[in-house]
């Protein structure tokens, strides 16, 4: 019998939650390194910006897709409650929230003017960037280049441009919120 990519996505979702490092702090080694170059076709809620313009911010993205359970009960409501959490920060220019629609199945459900609905009725108002796709591959390039697992995938950018905190699936907010308030202190 052969699974549907949905439902092997999804199984890849909960197993990889259930057995995943949840500290912020275990981080592996290569997690400290500078983070990829984000490649956009389409910017929402923004004119749009480059990952090195935001040097000296610390960055939260999310990969999302807007037909993925785990978005949906996790990670788009993990981003409002961290926008609420952190807003006097981001108005001082400390901490910026962008969301990126990896697209990696339903690409043809899943386009830009479904997503602007999507946005809307989600209540999302921070930058949301359409990831790349390039020809001959089905997985986009901002996808690729950070080496995301699926959706969700958060992923945290220090000050300096570095990934300090990448995870699949759900994981220990306040841990990761820890983590958060350690790089908007450094």
């Amino acid at each position: 019998m052969r699974m549907s990519g949905r439902f092997f996505l999804l199984s890849i979702f909960f197993v990889t939650s259930l057995s995943a490092p949840t500290l912020a702090t275990n981080i592996p080694a290569n997690m400290s390194q500078t983070a990829p170059e984000w490649e956009i076709s389409e910017w929402i809620n923004s004119k749009g910006f480059k990952l090195s313009e935001l040097r000296g911010k610390v960055v939260v993205i999310d990969f999302f897709q807007l037909w993925c359970p785990g978005c949906n009960s996790f990670s788009i409501p993990l981003m409002h409650k961290w926008e609420q959490k952190y807003a006097d920060q981001a108005k001082a220019g400390d901490i910026q929230f962008v969301s990126i629609h990896t697209v990696f199945e339903g690409h043809s459900y899943q386009n830009p003017a479904r997503l602007k609905k999507y946005l809307k009725e989600k209540q999302i108002e921070h930058p949301v960037g359409v990831d790349q796709q390039q020809k001959g591959h089905y997985v986009p390039v901002t996808m690729r280049r950070f080496n995301t697992k699926g959706t969700p995938e958060i992923a945290i950018i220090d000050k300096q441009g570095r990934i300090r905190f990448q995870r699949f699936g759900s994981f220990d907010v306040p841990a990761s919120e820890q983590l958060i308030d350690q790089l908007l202190s450094e």
